[in-house]
């Protein structure tokens, strides 16, 4: 968190740390910058220190600035593996840890089978990642904000307000990863410059998400429409994006989780504005559902009709295993995700579909092939044999990201751009158009509309071949998400908010679920315990940095 700040080690030339955006962050650098070359307060500054403020002046070096705020979510590693999609899937009932084994991937072996404690670094580095982007955020929107308009000739008004939005934009992304693993966190919204601002108390859940509410409302009054950028730019954050955002943040706090825990506004208000965020982003027609499903998981098909916002990668094959955050362009999650099996991928196979999640299929659903690949004998090498492909009874694997297909590169087929690469180029897809519909047609039905509702849902069905569903309700709109964004992070986050599918509550729910896992899966899953899963832990190394005492979750 912030208080990694204490073991930061001063450094003289901030410039060269602002370019090299290392794991330190610029949120140290605000630190640095208040003492180097101080041997007291009458002395002058040591000839060759650079000062902060004479970074910011060209506008080059605050899109720099900027350009590193958005770094801190291609983080994957540091301790442990930290990909957000460790608990989105594997905590839910879409996936199973997979493997080499239950104590390869210790941190997520817990997470799956309700053991986590608050000594989970994967957690905790996870906690670290999200500051660390939020440190910048707030050095950024410190420092490009009392940049004079006119430091050059494209340092417009304009411009300035971009780089704003951009960052205002990321800095609510942060925060709302944190939120809906945590709860509510400390939420330090300026540069954090000397030791008396360290401490700090957990913000209550309402803070955070008004909090998060107000950075996107700028960011979608400062920010331009995706098809405003140039080419070079694609990926940056877009007022689409925000608007995606705003309308998912308020049908998180319109929840029934979320109202419990002390959101103010109410459902009703939330829903409704949900909607009207919808409706922007839908009429502004910047975006359309990719003709081939498919195509969303290709690196030819990034940022594309259907990308809202996307974590961007590129290919790095080896290079920096084991040294902590940063250092990459390349992501990690498909070697991660990759078959163990020699022959069609060589990677660590982790992230296991579940029977489950395949089973929610309708029959000549193109969408389940796409997301579940089950490795058949004729593909198992006598080096690598089905049995260590098998976690726990199960052999599926991550289709979409472990093993994409890249046919302009490759020739089709399962497609690796390497078998011995460490990283991937595949970007990360955070918001599709088709979540944006569903995310519609679920403001719809909040609002009491459901024939808009049941026309969305259709639109996504419609493009991979289904019929029209039978009716628009939340068990109909449920398992169109769940089919619809398999293995893509987001169904533990949904079913908590949704307080599980069935309106019988979230562990009664996973308690079901569990039933439907092989006999060897179930000896390794605790009991869901009802008020205290919902959440994580706040990781204690934390909690004992901080000055200011923080709470802990319930039952932890």
């Amino acid at each position: 968190m912030y208080n990694l700040l204490r073991k930061t080690i001063m450094k003289k030339n901030i410039v060269n740390k602002l370019l090299s955006l290392s794991v330190c962050g610029l949120l140290s650098l605000s630190v640095a910058v208040c003492f180097t070359g101080c041997k007291d307060y009458l002395t002058e500054i040591e000839p060759g220190t650079t000062l902060l403020e004479d970074f910011y002046t060209s506008t080059d070096a605050a899109v720099q600035n900027v350009t590193g705020c958005y770094t801190p979510l291609m983080w994957e590693y540091n301790h442990t593996y930290l990909s957000e999609w460790f608990i989105g899937d594997i905590a839910s009932d879409d996936a199973i840890k997979g493997g080499g084994s239950t104590t390869d991937m210790s941190d997520a072996y817990d997470i799956e089978n309700w053991r986590t404690t608050d000594q989970n670094t994967l957690l905790l580095d996870f906690y670290r990642a999200q500051y660390q982007g939020i440190g910048r955020c707030n050095l950024a929107l410190e420092y490009i904000g009392k940049t004079e308009v006119g430091i050059d000739e494209k340092f417009t008004e304009q411009m300035k307000n971009r780089l704003l939005g951009e960052v205002h934009f990321l800095r609510a992304y942060y925060y709302f990863r944190l939120v809906r693993v945590f709860a509510g966190v400390p939420m330090p919204l300026e540069v954090l410059s000397s030791s008396d601002k360290w401490g700090m108390p957990r913000a209550s859940v309402d803070a955070v998400y008004t909090q998060i509410l107000a950075d996107l409302a700028i960011a979608n009054q400062y920010l331009p429409l995706k098809s405003q950028y140039d080419a070079a730019d694609l990926g940056r954050a877009t007022k689409g994006a925000a608007q995606a955002m705003l309308m998912k943040v308020n049908l998180y706090m319109a929840s029934p989780f979320w109202q419990k825990k002390g959101v103010s506004k109410s459902a009703a208000t939330c829903y409704s504005d949900a909607k009207a965020w919808g409706d922007s982003i839908i009429t502004s027609g910047e975006y359309s559902l990719c003709t081939n499903y498919e195509d969303n998981f290709t690196v030819a098909g990034e940022n594309g009709p259907e990308s809202v916002f996307e974590i961007q990668y590129a290919e790095v094959a080896w290079g920096d295993y084991g040294e902590g955050f940063g250092y990459t362009a390349g992501s990690f999650s498909q070697i991660l995700m990759r078959s163990r099996n020699s022959e069609i991928g060589g990677g660590w196979g982790f992230d296991h579909p579940t029977q489950n999640l395949y089973d929610e299929f309708e029959a000549g659903d193109p969408r389940r092939d796409v997301a579940i690949l089950i490795p058949s004998t004729s593909i198992v090498s006598s080096y690598q044999p089905q049995s260590d492909e098998t976690y726990l009874g199960n052999n599926m694997l991550n289709n979409k990201y472990g093993m994409y297909r890249d046919p302009a590169a490759i020739g089709g087929g399962y497609g690796k751009w390497s078998l011995h690469a460490s990283r991937g180029p595949l970007n990360n897809k955070q918001i599709r158009y088709a979540d944006v519909l569903l995310m519609y047609a679920e403001a719809c039905l909040g609002t009491g509309d459901a024939g808009t509702a049941k026309s969305y849902i259709d639109q996504v069905r419609n493009r991979v071949g289904l019929g029209p569903c039978a009716a628009a309700d939340d068990a109909t709109l449920r398992h169109e998400r769940r089919c619809e964004l398999a293995m893509e992070g987001h169904r533990w986050f949904d079913l908590v908010r949704w307080e599980g599918v069935a309106g019988t509550g979230l562990k009664a729910h996973m308690d079901a679920y569990k039933l439907t896992e092989t006999a060897e899966a179930q000896s390794h899953i605790q009991e869901f315990v009802a008020g205290k899963h919902e959440l994580f832990p706040i990781p204690q190394e934390e909690r004992q940095l901080n000055p200011t005492e923080m709470e802990q979750n319930p039952g932890y």
